[in-house]
């Protein structure tokens, strides 16, 4: 990405399209699932994103089909978004192992809450 932080939305959204292209509500359903529904899109903010992640390298179109007699769009992640995602995931687990060791660390040894 860019010099912006990846937002959560924008974490999802790229390890939604991790296996294969999708399409929109393809995406909102993943997303949905992998975030244990937390992050759930809206069509809207969906293509907002995906404006986005297009403008940084880090989604393509994949290719367009119709359905039902509309356009269904089907994104893909690029290399550049690969490595985007490998890196925010490796971001996220480093501050994760630090705030565990420091949680650890203030434990009451008696009682195991915090001092």
């Amino acid at each position: 990405m860019s010099t912006r932080a990846m937002t959560e939305p924008a974490f999802f959204i790229l390890t939604a399209l991790l296996d294969a292209p999708r399409h929109g509500y393809g995406i909102v359903a993943d997303v949905a699932e992998l975030s244990g529904g937390r992050v759930r899109l809206k069509i809207g903010s969906l293509y907002g994103a995906l404006d986005r992640l297009v403008g940084d390298g880090l989604v393509e179109l994949d290719r367009e089909e119709a359905w039902q007699g509309r356009l269904r769009r089907y994104y893909r992640l690029t290399e550049r978004g690969r490595h985007a995602l490998e890196a925010e995931a490796q971001r996220m687990a480093a501050n994760a192992r630090l705030a565990s060791t420091r949680l650890r660390a203030h434990r009451s040894p008696i009682t195991g809450s915090s001092s």
